[in-house]
């Protein structure tokens, strides 16, 4: 009698399930192909001199940055015209801008702002001794308007401009930051333009010398309505010292606004993490902002980026709300795999259970080919009875051997029933043939 191994239940369901899974994996590598690349895990920011403000929040915003595991290189740099040029080379992919600097050069059609961060003051300090109440009065004399590259340089000359005030009536020097302000508490200069945050400790040094004046601009919306990019804001009498009444009356200064800028190209994961960290740094405001106020869309010295545009539409991505930054773009590039799951499988859900139940039974009703064409032959007269005998047998061993789930045990045992029935068929023919008389005796009877 011939043995039939038994069907591997491992190798039975690779054959049923096999295809499907084939079919979900190439859906997935073909979905693969438009997945985003994951975001560099360093980029650079340039920021300015690094006795400056834009260098002070840079290192904040490093601080941050790390701990989400993306490494954040400051660059110091001359100021906001070196750092442009720098953007616009690609030698960094993020900067900081003072507000009304930009060249609108060819290089700068793929800079975009991420927001505004901060009110910028321009700063004029003179030697308290001068008579200096409006930027007229800066004729003839010594005035720091910052090193070549720098925005404080760019917006001085062009206010000064405004009063015809230029390097061939008056000494301009290229001094800026802590030069300009040591000269000017030495006496070697007259007067010194900054731009630069409250926070700057430059500033800070300047507004608490006795001996420096720090000027009002008492035509400030003149300015503002000539130059849009300037805001008017007003530093309030006695907010440096209390005790000593800096300053002894309302100040009112003119001031750009410091703008993160970044690359068009900047993988939008990390603009959402670069606008989060400005967040954090400048949320609480200052003397010139009130609180909440920054980062905002407002201010720009470039185009809006649209991930930008999102962040202060809906705030922070919903991921990153509640997952680490690495686990949360994972998340987000792989999202567009769920559209191959999802057009597989609800197709498959459908489609699965029948091919299912269609293997399970063709293992039983496979045997009834066979067993019916027993059964037909029984009729003939020339059956051979031992032949069917040994066939029945055979399909018999084979048939008690299938394995198949609990749910289907129904139909096995039908499939076994019927053999039992031809098996008995087959021995009531061979009774009834043994019990035949043979054809020499039905012609004797007769006789």
């Amino acid at each position: 009698m011939s043995k039939q191994r038994k069907p591997g239940k491992g190798k039975d369901q690779l054959g049923i399930f096999g295809p499907a899974v084939l079919l979900v994996i190439l859906g997935f590598i073909l979905a693969y192909q438009f997945v985003q690349p994951a975001p560099p895990d360093h980029i650079r920011l340039v920021t300015g001199q690094t006795d400056g403000a834009y260098y002070l929040f840079g290192q904040q915003y490093r601080k941050r940055m790390q701990a989400e595991g993306i490494q954040l290189e400051v660059l110091a740099s001359a100021g906001s015209i070196d750092n442009i040029k720098q953007l616009a080379q690609g030698d960094a992919e993020a900067a900081l801008v003072q507000g009304g600097t930009t060249g609108n050069t060819p290089e700068e059609a793929h800079l975009v702002s991420l927001g505004s961060l901060y009110f910028e003051p321009i700063w004029l300090f003179h030697r308290k001794e001068l008579p200096i109440t409006r930027l007229t009065d800066l004729q003839d004399r010594s005035v720091a308007i910052g090193s070549p590259g720098s925005g404080t340089r760019a917006l001085a000359l062009q206010l000064l401009a405004d009063n015809d005030i230029n390097p061939s009536n008056s000494p301009l020097l290229e001094l800026t930051g802590r030069a300009a302000a040591d000269a000017l508490l030495e006496g070697r200069i007259d007067a010194a333009f900054l731009v630069a945050s409250p926070m700057s400790p430059v500033v800070r040094a300047l507004l608490d010398a006795e001996d420096i004046r720090l000027m009002s601009f008492a035509r400030a919306e003149a300015y503002t309505r000539t130059h849009r990019f300037l805001s008017a804001v007003v530093l309030p009498e006695g907010v440096i010292n209390l005790k000593r009444n800096l300053p002894d009356r309302p100040t009112t200064l003119l001031a750009a606004s410091a703008n993160l800028v970044v690359r068009d190209d900047l993988h939008p994961a990390l603009v959402d993490l670069l606008l989060q960290a400005a967040q954090g740094v400048h949320e609480q405001g200052g003397w010139f902002e009130q609180s909440g106020q920054f980062p905002a869309p407002e201010y720009l010295v470039y185009p809006l980026s649209s991930a930008a545009e999102r962040f202060y539409k809906y705030g922070p991505p919903l991921l990153q709300r509640y997952l680490p930054f690495w686990a949360a773009t994972l998340v987000d590039r792989l999202k567009v795999m769920l559209l191959p799951f999802l057009a597989l499988m609800l197709p498959l859900v459908k489609i699965m259970p029948p091919i299912y139940r269609w293997r399970m039974r063709s293992r039983i009703y496979r045997w009834y080919k066979e067993v019916l064409a027993i059964d037909h032959q029984l009729f003939k007269p020339t059956a051979d009875l031992n032949q069917a005998r040994a066939a029945l047998a055979r399909i018999e061993y084979e048939v008690s051997h299938i394995e198949i789930p609990l749910s289907y045990a129904e139909e096995l045992y039908d499939l076994r029933l019927h053999i039992s029935l031809i098996q008995q068929k087959l021995e009531r023919l061979a009774v009834e043939g043994e019990n035949a008389p043979a054809a020499g005796e039905v012609e004797s009877q007769s006789i």
